[in-house]
């Protein structure tokens, strides 16, 4: 066991998602996934940073900062990583997140024991929603 561990124990991990539009980034959530706001820092050139939940998981959003090498999917022309929501019933959720705007990746279906479907937000992120069978 590792030294650090028991520094570990109570660590909490949240993605930190970088956009081209923040602002809007943050309504998109609110709209598409019932996301809550738990802290918001609005500068004075109009980018954001805002910690946002959905359910009990939080994440971070923010616009990007390339002099930190900080990128959007939009800028990359991609994305490293998707965001994975697990929830009781995810074709309700999919399709809240498509009607706010989400681009349809892959529709909802019975996979690799999961129950699941992708969309891309406005802001180059992929989600994917569903559940274990």
């Amino acid at each position: 066991m590792s030294q650090l561990s028991p520094s570990l124990a109570n660590a909490k991990l949240a993605a930190f998602l970088s956009v081209r539009n923040g602002v809007k980034a943050v309504e998109f959530y609110k709209a598409a996934f019932g996301a809550t706001e738990f802290f918001r820092f609005d500068a004075e050139d109009g980018t954001v940073v805002a910690q946002l939940a959905i359910g009990q998981s939080d994440f971070w959003v923010s616009d990007e900062s390339p002099e930190y090498k900080n990128f959007s999917p939009e800028t990359l022309g991609g994305g490293t990583v998707r965001m994975v929501v697990v929830v009781d019933d995810p074709h309700t959720v999919y399709d809240h997140a498509v009607a706010a705007g989400a681009t349809v990746v892959c529709p909802v279906t019975d996979e690799h024991a999961w129950r699941i479907g992708r969309v891309l937000d406005p802001f180059g992120h992929h989600w994917e929603i569903g559940k274990r069978l």
